[in-house]
């Protein structure tokens, strides 16, 4: 049984699909044998040379360059809600890493409502009660560990954050969304809660001899609202109900960190997970707030992106390569042009971009 959601598995000469499906259980031999020859490439990455009686890794080659870009608008809220964290390299937070691994990544949004203390929380200490539960040193099942620690993590700070808001006068009644992008190497792991979202654009070659590439937006997480049947009949058991589709007619999510007013009616902070591997055909991954994925479709954003990457011209900055100066312009006018749409909330914008 797989312990995460998967994205298709990556393939570098056939189309991929864009469904979310589970990894098969009976491949062909030619699958096989290109398992194999991947599983070895991968064990000759992962090997150790010994150097003055130390065990140093080897550098690993053909991982994925990420950086990130961030755009916040305030929209048309009186307080910004919004929080966010961007680690392109999480290895100073670790005290170990897995023998296996030569880099860590995580980037994060966090969309708070009632208030920004639960979103300020999130992003101040997330991220570092993550690093305290990140597997190191010899380890077996990695993906295992990982989602332990995930759920861990996200419990924790729920627990940590409630616990600091009960003990206020008046107590604190601050909720946030949670979307968070790990990234182990060249395996993304995606663990959110509430309707923050995380999407990945990953290119096609279509069909014939011209060479033209298309689109595929691929989801990478999953929407937690009141109104979904799963969602509704947990938060129904706890005796809570759900009215003009929210819980007690209030709040918006069905999951959460903080908001400890709902959580005796079926409000939780385990997140959902997916994985996906990077691959050479992997463009970017958009990472942003409801506010952004109220005006935009998932497909629409993806190609708003798209289409300012590819513009013809662009104005040079210092320190920046061309490639930079798109991204950052690509996510600056996505965050923006959402407010133009008509968005009045907060809005808070990540694109990663992925270079190989």
């Amino acid at each position: 049984m797989d312990l995460f959601d998967d994205l298709p598995e990556p393939t570098q000469t056939g189309p991929v699909s864009a469904a979310i499906t589970a990894r098969p259980q009976a491949t062909t031999e030619e699958e096989e044998e290109d398992k194999k020859r991947l599983k070895r490439r991968r064990e000759d990455a992962h090997a150790d040379t010994k150097e003055e009686g130390e065990v140093k890794k080897v550098c690993k080659e053909g991982l994925p360059v990420l950086k990130g870009y961030v755009a916040a608008r305030r929209g048309e809220r009186e307080e910004m809600q919004d929080a966010h964290v961007l680690l392109p390299d999480m290895s100073g937070y670790l005290s170990a890493l897995p023998e296996q691994v030569s880099r860590v990544s995580f980037f994060a949004v966090f969309d708070g409502h009632g208030g920004a203390r639960a979103s300020r929380f999130a992003a101040e200490h997330l991220h570092l009660i993550l690093a305290k539960k990140f597997p190191g040193g010899k380890t077996g099942n990695v993906d295992m560990l990982i989602k332990r620690c995930l759920l861990d993590t996200f419990r924790q700070t729920d627990e940590d954050f409630l616990r600091t808001a009960s003990s206020q006068k008046p107590a604190w009644k601050d909720g946030s969304t949670a979307t968070c992008v790990l990234v182990v190497d060249d395996m993304v792991y995606v663990a959110n809660l509430g309707d923050s979202r995380a999407v990945l654009c990953r290119m096609e070659a279509t069909a014939g001899a011209d060479g033209q590439r298309r689109s595929l937006t691929l989801p990478l997480s999953t929407e937690h609202n009141p109104t979904i049947y799963e969602e509704r009949m947990r938060i129904q058991r706890k005796g809570g109900t759900v009215r003009d589709g929210r819980v007690l007619g209030v709040l918006e999510v069905s999951r959460s960190i903080g908001d400890g007013q709902y959580k005796r009616c079926g409000v939780i902070s385990s997140p959902d997970m997916k994985r996906c591997q990077l691959t050479a055909n992997d463009r970017f991954i958009i990472l942003a707030c409801d506010g952004v994925f109220k005006v935009f479709s998932a497909e629409e954003a993806v190609k708003f992106v798209l289409n300012i990457l590819q513009e013809g011209t662009v104005e040079q900055r210092p320190g920046l390569t061309e490639e930079e100066v798109r991204f950052e312009a690509a996510c600056q006018q996505l965050a923006s042009e959402a407010v133009k749409r008509g968005c009045a909330d907060n809005v808070t914008v990540i694109l990663l971009s992925v270079g190989f």
